[in-house]
Order: structure tokens, then C-alpha cells, then sequence
């Protein structure tokens, strides 16, 4: 007696099956050919630039370097060190206020809670550039515009980073640990900086990450809060550069190089602060 086969369902076509890779493939194309264009292109003198073939490497890439460097005295550093103090510091301030927030409406209860979480919805879901004027009037009344708090006050809090610490404390921290640490006589100061902190760590990289990249690339909030160029940051700063190139085209070289080298702080950061998720995977894995 012979036992019936199972019924084998009919493979998917290979096309289907290749349309998700040729569409990842596509966005990857789309956003790396930018990136590739800047690379190729900050190598090549002003001459060049214009005259050859648009992905063939140029000679001209330290010269360039080296007039950025001089141009009005090294203006082009300072740029870089004003986005490095505003992503950074407000970076970490953003990051620890969403930490406390966050914290805050996951673990305890209180009137309004759910509220207060809409209404944060409703900021993460508000475009920027609706803010950007009211900023500026509040800035203004209290004498601050031209200023470096001008532009780290107002993006210390997130909506986005007090979003993501309130869903990733409620899942890392649990309610057994707060209640473990509250029995053993911890303050709620204590338990949240030595127990609680250290689990939601994995998810405050992420914010900080999040952060610094969005203040490292902000334009609109510098461009209106800002008349110094001495405070600039590199983004306003190379535009800045980008208007003058119509009248002087020389400054072209000098507004893709300063891009391309805008560019490294930010990936950088990203390697470094890759470690961190990756440790908190292994201890995941070895502690299941």
C-alpha cells in the first residue's frame, strides 16, 4: 500500500521573489550615488571640476582641504566646532531629559499621564519649521537671539526622544525590579539612576543617536536664530559659502569639500556608538 504524498505547494516565481532585493537595492543606489558624487568630487580642483567626467577622481583634494582651512582664517573650523558643541550638548541634554520623561510616564501612575503622552504624539507628528518662528519670539523676549542657547535651548526637548525612552523603559525595566529596589529602601532618585538607567541604556544610545544627527543637519533653527557667522554651524556656514559661489565660482570646490568632511563626524559617531548595541545584545543572549 503506498502512502499518499503531501500536497507541495507551488514555489513563488523567482521574480517575486527578486522584486524586494532590486527595490532595496534601488534606495540604496539612491542615497549613496549623492555621497559617491561628493567623495569624487571634492578631489577635484575648481578647473576640474566643471571640465571632466563627473565620477572621475580629480588631483586636487589637499589643495582643497588647505584653502578651506584658510579661508578667513580657518572660518570653516569653527563652523565645525559650533555644530559639534550644539549636537553635542544638546545631545546630552535631550537624551537625559527624555530619559527622566520617558521613565516617568512608563512606570508611575497619575492623572493626565495618557494626556500628556498624546500631546507628545501630536509634537512628534508637528513639522519644525511650524515651531521655528514661535521660538524665535520666545527667544527674542528673553534676549537671547545671536546666541548659543539660541539654538540648544529649544531642541532639549524632543517629542521623539521622550517617545522612544517611555516605550523602551516599559519594556527593559521591569515592575519587580522598581518594586525589589523600592523593598530594600531605595529612593525613587536611586533606583531610577542605578537600576533603571543601566537597562535603558540600548535605548538611549538610540536617542542620543537620533539627536546629534538631527541638530548636527539642522538649518532652519541656526538660520533664524543667528546673525553672527562666528556661530554658525558648518550647515549654515556652507551655505553661506554655496550663495557666495554665484558670484564666485572658486568657492565651489571649498562648499563640497567642507560637505564631504562634515560628513565624518557623523559616521564616526555612528561606529563608535555602535558597540554599544551590539554589547547589549551579547549580554541579551547570554543572560537567556
Amino acid at each position: 500500500m503506498t502512502t499518499p504524498h503531501p500536497t507541495q505547494l507551488p514555489a513563488a516565481p523567482r521574480r517575486f521573489a527578486l522584486a524586494p532585493t532590486a527595490a532595496l537595492l534601488l534606495g540604496a543606489l539612491y542615497c549613496l550615488l549623492p555621497v559617491a558624487w561628493i567623495l569624487v568630487a571634492s578631489t577635484k580642483s575648481g578647473s576640474e571640476l566643471f571640465s571632466t567626467f563627473t565620477f572621475l577622481p580629480g588631483s586636487g583634494f589637499a589643495d582643497n582641504v588647505a584653502d578651506l582651512s584658510a579661508y578667513r582664517d580657518g572660518v570653516y573650523w569653527k563652523w565645525m566646532a559650533n555644530s559639534a558643541l550644539y549636537a553635542g550638548v544638546g545631545a546630552l541634554l535631550s537624551t537625559g531629559v527624555s530619559a527622566v520623561s520617558g521613565y516617568a510616564l512608563a512606570v508611575y501612575r497619575f492623572r493626565g499621564r495618557e494626556s500628556i503622552f498624546n500631546i507628545l504624539l501630536a509634537g512628534v507628528l508637528m513639522p519644525p519649521v511650524i515651531l521655528a518662528v514661535p521660538q524665535y519670539l520666545l527667544m527674542a523676549k528673553a534676549d537671547l537671539t545671536d546666541s548659543y542657547l539660541s539654538v540648544m535651548l529649544p531642541v532639549i526637548l524632543s517629542p521623539y526622544g521622550v517617545y522612544l525612552a517611555r516605550i523602551y523603559a516599559a519594556a527593559a525595566v521591569p515592575g519587580d525590579v522598581i518594586e525589589a529596589g523600592r523593598m530594600d529602601g531605595g529612593g525613587e532618585w536611586r533606583i531610577f539612576r542605578t537600576i533603571a538607567l543601566p537597562m535603558m541604556l540600548p535605548g538611549l544610545v538610540t536617542v542620543f543617536l537620533f539627536q546629534f544627527v538631527a541638530i548636527w543637519n539642522n538649518f532652519l533653527l541656526p538660520y533664524i536664530m543667528l546673525g553672527d557667522d562666528e556661530k554658525f554651524p558648518v550647515t549654515l556656514g556652507l551655505f553661506t559659502l554655496l550663495q557666495q559661489g554665484s558670484t564666485t565660482p572658486a568657492l565651489y570646490t571649498l562648499v563640497i569639500t567642507g560637505a564631504l568632511l562634515a560628513i565624518i563626524p557623523l559616521i564616526a559617531l555612528f561606529l563608535v556608538i555602535q558597540r554599544f548595541w551590539s554589547l547589549d545584545l551579547l549580554s541579551g543572549a547570554v543572560k537567556s
